[in-house]
């Protein structure tokens, strides 16, 4: 999937190849966007270190600051090694 502002992400995309720790990131089974993005959607971010995997994991798990009361996020996520 194409970025549409690639300006909204953290920072510029590292090197993947050379960072050994990831997260990956996938919609539950039942998402209903699946429909708009595909059975086969996932997202993975790269990270040189386990410990700053780990603290992106627990920041990325967290509620997000902006949602509206009952919203929850929809996805799942998981740690990746190379």
């Amino acid at each position: 999937m194409e970025f549409s502002i690639r300006h909204n992400l953290r920072g510029a995309p590292a090197d993947a190849g050379s960072q050994r720790f990831g997260i990956r990131v996938v919609m539950p089974a039942r998402d209903p966007l699946r429909a708009v993005l595909g059975n086969d959607w996932h997202k993975e971010h790269w990270f040189a270190s386990r410990e700053e995997r780990d603290r992106a994991l627990v920041d990325m798990g967290q509620r997000h600051a902006y949602s509206r009361i009952g919203d929850t996020p929809s996805i799942v996520l998981t740690s990746i090694e190379r």
